[in-house]
């Protein structure tokens, strides 16, 4: 996967500011452009004596767009491009610019009200997550206030299965991109491990995602440092604390092998990662 053009979803919101320190963040080690989009809503087109009134809304909506895009200037610096853009709903908003502007990937922040250090998955982000023809990268809650000085390590959430192939080509392109390592992990649920024979088949199960995680890491000719790990617990949720992260990860994400091609659609168990994770997840599109 390349990385030239990076779209950055912007509102004046801490949300927005969280998905440009992402959106900054890969822009610059990938030596990719970065363009920052306000998805403004339509001015009213009413007839009669209601024309003044629609033309204040406009002229409105137009000064919002341009202190919007002010404040984004300050936060990406002068040679990330602004860019206005008009549709009824921001998610779709984003998917028609990614695809006229040509960009890589769209990176955007939580959803308000969700958990400090979480992301949490509003309207903008669903539509994005099931219908882009990029990438989408997602940035936790309060990722601005305090984010690393760069992206130290990439982590895809591997499981053997349709499409896994794919993600991992894809996820080593991105790490090749970045200069970054590679890690392979598979979250194991352990929610019967009490019982005697659910330790067995936890370590099965332990051994079976070890094997594959082998395999996957050396038949790929992947032509980057590539490391395995298996982390377990009795929900994906747990799994995900008995894990290692590092201040600069990344975690990366294969579509479900459901959804249309070439488009982003998430699962059931990456969603759930998502909401575990406390960095930035990029979600990848689905690959034959």
């Amino acid at each position: 996967m390349k990385i030239e053009n990076v779209l950055s979803g912007f509102v004046p919101e801490p949300r927005g500011r969280d998905g440009l320190a992402v959106a900054v963040l890969l822009a610059r080690q990938a030596g990719a452009r970065l363009e920052v989009a306000f998805v403004k809503p339509p001015a009213w087109s009413t007839p009669g004596p209601a024309r003044a009134e629609a033309t204040a809304w406009a002229a409105f909506l137009q000064e919002q767009a341009e202190a919007t895009l002010a404040q984004a200037a300050e936060l990406a610096g002068d040679e990330a491009g602004l860019i206005a853009y008009t549709h009824r709903g921001s998610g779709r908003g984003l998917v028609e610019l990614a695809r006229k502007r040509g960009a890589d990937v769209v990176v955007i922040g939580s959803a308000p009200r969700g958990r400090r250090g979480r992301i949490s998955l509003g309207s903008t982000a669903d539509q994005l997550l099931h219908s882009s023809p990029v990438p989408v990268l997602l940035a936790p809650r309060g990722y601005a206030e305090d984010p690393p000085a760069e992206l130290t390590r990439l982590t895809l959430a591997y499981r053997r299965g349709r499409c896994a192939d794919a993600a991992v080509k894809g996820a080593a392109g991105i790490a090749a991109a970045l200069d970054l390592p590679l890690r392979l992990v598979t979250l194991v649920e352990a929610a019967h491990r009490r019982h005697p024979l659910g330790e067995e088949m936890l370590t099965g199960m332990r051994d079976q995602a070890m094997a594959d995680l082998t395999a996957a890491a050396r038949g790929q000719r992947l032509g980057t440092r590539v490391d395995v790990e298996v982390f377990e617990g009795r929900s994906v949720a747990a799994a995900m604390r008995a894990g290692t992260w590092e201040r600069g990860e990344l975690i990366i994400c294969a579509s479900s092998g459901t959804g249309p091609l070439r488009r982003v659609f998430l699962g059931d168990t990456s969603i759930k990662i998502v909401r575990a994770a406390t960095c930035p997840v990029l979600v990848l599109t689905r690959q034959a």
